[in-house]
């Protein structure tokens, strides 16, 4: 095969891979805007919460931004490499090395504007608690939106059992919180049953500890990604300087 041959062969494997991910994910940015009863409608019916999470009503048009853009970038690795064009090789070396740069100036962002980010969160989790006051127990919705939530996560309320303490269900109850603050339970959910169960959380807490416990997971696969990108430019160059010596 040569080396030639073997660069090509795993340039068209990977934006294979790179291809159907995008279609993937595409696939989900549709389903997210044509899903009424997602968490993103939940979002937008909670009272007083931050304008800036106003942002995450478009999170679909994010996924299919990505998506679309990871099949062009597929298709132009995979069709640069097996029909040899010079054309989209380096087009596919373009966008990639723009999505680098980037993901490294995000990476910047982030870092810079974390108390910012942290501000925001103390901002939606009083919005949160204020929603779970008003309307778990009342609202359908709502209450079938938490009640998934916890039961996914395995918490209660956003930050604890005490978030629900006036809310319709807390008092049409008895002043007694969901079973989910009282996982294994048999009888009521009262205030000292719940306190006294140190094993759950609120969902915020139990979120922002699995981001922690799984920071060096995420740093890797971050790097790996940058790792992945930085190779395919290489090939990509490579493959282009071969294809263009050929034809001289």
């Amino acid at each position: 095969m040569g080396c030639f041959g073997f660069l090509k062969a795993m340039m068209v494997v990977f934006n294979g891979i790179i291809f159907l991910a995008g279609a993937a994910i595409l696939g989900v940015g549709i389903w997210v805007k044509v899903d009424s009863g997602s968490i993103l409608s939940f979002l937008g019916q909670i009272e007083n919460a931050p304008a800036e999470l106003s942002q995450l009503l478009n999170v679909g048009y994010l996924l299919i931004a990505i998506g679309a853009l990871l099949l062009v970038i597929g298709f132009l690795g995979c069709c640069g490499a097996v029909k040899e064009s010079k054309c989209m090789l380096l087009l596919f070396f373009v966008i990639v090395l723009v999505v680098f740069i980037a993901e490294v100036a995000g990476a910047v962002v982030i870092l810079v504007f974390r108390p910012l980010a942290d501000e925001l969160f103390t901002k939606f989790g009083e919005a949160a608690v204020k929603n779970i006051r008003k309307d778990y127990g009342k609202d359908p919705d709502v209450t079938g939106l938490w009640n998934s939530t916890m039961n996914t996560l395995q918490c209660c309320g956003f930050y604890n059992s005490s978030d629900f303490v006036n809310s319709p269900y807390y008092d049409k109850y008895g002043q007694l919180f969901p079973p989910q603050c009282c996982p294994g339970l048999v009888g009521p959910c009262n205030q000292t049953v719940a306190d006294s169960d140190t094993t759950i959380t609120g969902c915020f807490p139990k979120i922002k500890k699995l981001i922690d416990e799984n920071t060096s997971v995420i740093v890797g696969v971050a790097l790996g990604i940058a790792a992945l990108e930085i190779c395919a430019m290489a090939v990509a160059m490579i493959l282009y300087c071969r294809i263009k010596s050929r034809g001289d």
